[in-house]
């Protein structure tokens, strides 16, 4: 189990709302941000969740936690025919609709306003479901995964991109300078929330990976559960289906 940290130490919200508060602030440069914090890399590694997801061949996909919609927009790279983004962030969702209509997407990708906890779908609903740095923001882990496991349709493919701690040197040792030091820096000097990097560096660390999160995955009823450590082990791929 992952310690339940929150954005923000002194406030009266549950962590759920802490968290739409503070993508809500941070929306505006989070793209950018973000790209500059990996380096980059996070794009290759989307694109590698794209490929298990297109193999599958899937005919409705839910990006839970989609933000700016960037894994969305990726998944109008498979057979989809109903690609709907899921989040809590209003803020977040307003950016993503902007690049969904630039690209004139919009027939495409639905993007919704709604809770991982809480999904507005029915049982066995989605051929694909993924998740990109998205669940160690959930309040309670085991029951956002079990509302993902009840939406998604038998033998369907479920996909989490999330950072992980790398564990052998040097990259444990320059992980940790990145994290501590670096990231909330840039987030500092970047951002006006100066809260929202600090916790997304602190969830990052405290956040159960690789045979942790796949022992939660099998308890909660997936199958098939697979680990795939990206770059050094800076982040990870899971990837699980359902019988």
């Amino acid at each position: 189990m992952s310690k339940n940290i929150t954005p923000y130490k002194d406030s009266d919200l549950g962590k759920k709302e802490q968290v739409a508060q503070m993508f809500d602030t941070i929306s505006g440069n989070y793209d950018g941000l973000n790209r500059v914090i990996s380096f980059g890399i996070d794009t290759k590694w989307r694109k590698k969740v794209l490929k298990l997801v297109a193999d599958k061949k899937p005919k409705t996909v839910l990006d839970i936690a989609t933000g700016t919609g960037d894994l969305a927009i990726l998944m109008t790279n498979t057979a989809a025919e109903e690609i709907i983004g899921l989040d809590i962030s209003a803020g977040m969702l307003e950016v993503g609709k902007k690049k969904i209509a630039e690209r004139k997407l919009d027939h495409k990708i639905q993007m919704v306003l709604g809770d991982s906890e809480n999904i507005p779908y029915p049982d066995n609903y989605f051929d694909a479901i993924t998740v990109a740095f998205g669940v160690r923001n959930f309040e309670t882990l085991e029951k956002g995964l079990s509302e993902i496991l009840r939406v998604l349709k038998p033998n369907g493919i479920f996909v989490i991109l999330e950072t992980s701690v790398p564990t052998k040197f040097p990259y444990k040792q320059g992980y940790a300078i990145h994290s501590k030091f670096i990231l909330p820096l840039i987030g500092k000097l970047f951002s006006k929330d100066k809260s929202a990097y600090k916790y997304l560096s602190d969830s990052a660390n405290e956040f159960p990976f690789g045979e942790a999160l796949n022992n939660i995955l099998r308890k909660i009823g997936f199958i098939d559960v697979k680990d795939l450590p990206q770059t050094f082990g800076v982040a990870t791929i899971y990837h699980a289906s359902k019988k």
